[in-house]
């Protein structure tokens, strides 16, 4: 990877929640602690249904005086659902900023001092940010906020910019020597640190232990009642899931679709092959052409083992590396 890359992540959906009541607010509708946090802290959440799957995913930033939610563009719609659904405007106020503040993503080894060189932002100050920790400052490129993100598995930020500002501020920091970047090099990076996205690895079928929110430091289990917390605490306190997003490598030079099926080998004296075990989701080809993927696998598959992916026309072996996110 080189050593700072640079990604317009302005697709994304960006909502302020305020008012007295929005920790509150809040706290009924996503799985983790909204009111554990104070101004500059952060933290990653789920939206459920009331059967307890995922809405969407969402990052959640405590502000002086409101919290800013951002999710994927796929996620979107449904946040918005939610929030228009059950946001009483007497408690809290709902503004979609999308329009008005932009996301930049920096990543990698010297993002810190990219980012401190073009903003005037200690360096140190951004490189010991904790994990979604965030810092407001004003910039030649308007008011900035610097947040820690962890979603490629390297050090890296998102900077949410004022819109009119994001082209000059991206053109900065490319200017410190950073690679500007696409969606298909975000994805490959996403894949190799297990990172799920909404849409592809979860969605509204998807409960959030099948996601390792539990790994990804999703859910409160200490928390008052929220939407879909009566599934998610069952679920943790008397049973367990039946199958998990896994980091998987895959053999060969041919990238997989989406949906390929998972089929157990088995070897030895009982040479022949099981049932489905799973199936792919994100599937990318990395820098040196190794194929990665996450696929949705049966818990009983074991770290280590070796599966058949098959689908319409092809076929090859995958190996399962790992639960999705336990690199993060």
């Amino acid at each position: 990877m080189p050593l700072t890359l640079l990604f317009d992540r302005s697709d994304r959906a960006r909502v302020t929640v305020s008012g007295a009541q929005a920790a509150t607010t809040l706290n009924g509708l996503v799985t983790n602690d909204v009111a554990t946090l104070t101004p500059g802290q952060g933290m990653y959440a789920a939206i459920l249904t009331a059967k307890g799957k995922i809405i969407a995913d969402v990052r959640i930033f405590a502000m002086a005086d409101h919290f800013l939610l951002d999710t994927s563009a796929e996620a979107a719609p449904g946040l918005r659902t939610v929030l228009t659904k059950y946001v009483n405007p007497r408690f809290a106020t709902v503004t979609d900023v999308s329009p008005t503040i932009s996301d930049v993503g920096v990543f990698g080894a010297r993002s810190s001092d990219a980012i401190g060189a073009t903003t005037g932002v200690a360096a140190t100050t951004i490189a010991t940010l904790l994990e979604y920790g965030h810092v407001t400052a004003e910039t030649p490129f308007g008011t900035l906020t610097i947040a820690r993100v962890p979603e490629l598995g390297v050090e890296g930020y998102d900077v949410f910019v004022p819109a009119e500002h994001r082209a000059a501020f991206m053109h900065a920091i490319a200017g410190t020597g950073a690679t500007v970047a696409d969606t298909e090099a975000w994805t490959a990076r996403r894949v190799a640190a297990g990172r799920p996205a909404w849409g592809i690895d979860m969605d509204d079928t998807t409960l959030p232990q099948e996601a390792n929110f539990d790994v990804l430091r999703g859910v409160s289990y200490t928390k008052g009642c929220y939407v879909g917390q009566e599934t998610v605490a069952r679920i943790h306190f008397r049973g367990h899931v039946n199958r998990t997003l896994r980091r998987m490598h895959v053999d060969g030079a041919t990238l997989p679709p989406r949906g390929a099926s998972l089929v157990r080998a088995v070897v030895g004296d009982d040479a022949g092959e099981q049932g489905p075990v799973g199936e792919l989701r994100s599937i990318a080809r990395q820098d040196d052409g190794t194929i990665l993927a996450i696929g949705m696998v049966r818990r009983e598959v074991e770290t280590g083992a070796t599966v058949r992916a098959t689908w319409d026309g092809g076929e090859t072996t995958a190996h399962v590396l790992g639960d999705a996110g336990d690199r993060v």
